[in-house]
């Protein structure tokens, strides 16, 4: 062989042992950085811990469902009138709190609205109410603890008659239209 040649194979030699020096460096490197790796798995663990929280809240959930609608439907039916007889019921239910009560009650209106998915049809309704204090408030007190469900969206303060208070009063009730 010659000597260009050897002397090439040399170089060739030494340039691949210094690259093979220079791999040996940067994976001791690597190596000794402390968390890249540890970071990762710390990272994985957490995650894998609020996964397995994320499961066993919805095992619960998922154990409590019958429950849940057990509750419901016991609410839907004996809270909620039935649409076909509710406005007789809901008007013969605010006269009767209304004479137990005390006071007058005027310009009642009900607006319907639509039945939604579950066969719950909201209605609104509006109504005036005057009389002595202590009485609106027995009014009020009656609707809150009435077997029928109200929900009193406001009330205002009016002029009343004959030196007593008047509300203007806004509250929703719902029908079930399904049995």
């Amino acid at each position: 062989m010659r000597k260009s040649t050897k002397s090439l194979i040399r170089w060739l030699l030494a340039a691949v042992l210094a690259a093979d020096l220079a791999l040996v460096g940067v994976n001791w490197r690597m190596a000794s950085t402390p968390g890249d790796s540890g970071d990762e798995l710390r990272i994985l663990r957490q995650q894998r811990a609020l996964l397995a929280a994320d499961i066993a809240r919805a095992k619960k959930i998922r154990a409590v469902l019958p429950d849940v609608d057990r509750n419901s439907s016991t609410f839907f039916q004996q809270s909620l009138m039935p649409a076909q007889s509710g406005y007789s019921q809901l008007s013969d239910n605010f006269g009767a709190l209304a004479r137990t009560s005390g006071v007058h009650t005027g310009n009642i209106a009900y607006h319907e609205g639509i039945p939604d998915k579950h066969g719950v049809v909201e209605v609104e309704i509006t109504a005036t109410v005057s009389g002595e204090y202590s009485n609106i408030v027995h009014f009020i007190n009656g609707l809150e603890h009435s077997d029928t469900f109200y929900v009193l969206d406001s009330l205002t303060l009016s002029a009343g008659s004959a030196g007593g208070l008047g509300l203007n009063l806004h509250l929703r009730t719902y029908f079930r239209t399904t049995a």
